[in-house]
């Protein structure tokens, strides 16, 4: 089996290298061909056609659409594929595709598409959003590791936000939970694989790269059923579910990760989520 592992050739943080690396380190343990390899050097269409398929699979540790599409075009199976991946790269876009099949998500209010630097701030869209209370969560569609994430405390706040984002695809959610505190539960072959509680004292956003800190959570069977649906939904073959959970107890799904970093979790939940994924890709292409 020969396998191939794609990165980012610009991402600055480490962490999607060093994801890359055990990914290939537990293929290679199982007796599978891997190559990592930078979206930079692909290079899948010659002469108005596809190249010939190299390789039996592609682990897309990416979110470069156009390149995930062209691998499946030349008949590589992706893990995850490019429309779990597209669907999950747009944050307004995931909560659409989970609507309508009893998942409780925090409110959404989503953006208008905005063409033109000139434009006046609708007054009577401003009041829409208002109705999510304050404080309320402004998020950019496109964004990883917790950046492009916001609180808004206040009408002159929204204004501003909305003023200086209105050419961005962004939206307004919510603020669900105490801040600060979420579960990240990974989900891999559409099984509940571990989960672990993430804090930081120091920032509503409670991502590992903000200052998080993770701890092993024990999960019920509600909240694995609930993760292992979404990621059904999603047509998911790995990802990371962030939920949040109310004073009352009661559970959001607020995003979902296709590329989710699993260092931290495999650090305080003491599974090899690395060696998990890699048994459930050569196990896919067996059967």
């Amino acid at each position: 089996m020969n396998c191939l592992i794609v990165v980012n050739a610009y991402i600055k943080n480490r962490s999607q290298k060093m994801q890359a690396e055990r990914i290939a380190q537990e293929l290679r343990l199982l007796d599978a061909e891997c190559s990592v390899a930078e979206n930079v050097n692909l290079s899948l269409i010659i002469g108005g056609k596809t190249v010939a398929k190299r390789y039996d699979c592609c682990v897309f540790l990416d979110k470069d659409r156009a390149a995930a599409r062209l691998l499946e075009k030349c008949g590589i199976r992706l893990f995850n594929s490019a429309q779990a991946i597209e669907t999950c790269d747009d944050k307004m876009i995931t909560h659409i595709a989970l609507a309508n099949n009893n998942i409780t998500m925090p409110d959404c209010v989503y953006a208008p598409l905005c063409y033109y630097p000139d434009a006046e701030i609708s007054d009577k869209f401003l009041d829409g959003v208002e109705k999510l209370g304050y404080p309320l969560v402004a998020k950019f569609c496109y964004g990883s590791l917790g950046s492009g994430v916001f609180k808004i405390e206040n009408r002159s706040a929204l204004r501003a936000f909305e003023e200086n984002n209105k050419l961005c695809a962004h939206f307004y959610q919510k603020f669900t939970g105490s801040g600060g505190e979420d579960i990240r539960v990974i989900v891999i072959g559409g099984k509940y694989v571990c989960s672990m509680k993430r804090s930081n004292k120091h920032d509503f956003r409670s991502n590992v790269e903000q200052g998080g800190v993770g701890d092993k959570y024990k999960a019920d069977d509600e909240l694995i059923a609930l993760c292992e649906k979404v990621a059904y939904i999603l047509q998911l073959d790995y990802c990371g579910i962030d939920v949040l959970t109310d004073t009352d107890g009661k559970r959001y799904i607020c995003e979902v990760n296709s590329n989710a970093f699993f260092a931290e979790a495999e650090r305080v939940c003491g599974v090899n989520i690395a060696k998990k994924y890699a048994e459930f890709i050569i196990a896919s292409k067996i059967t």
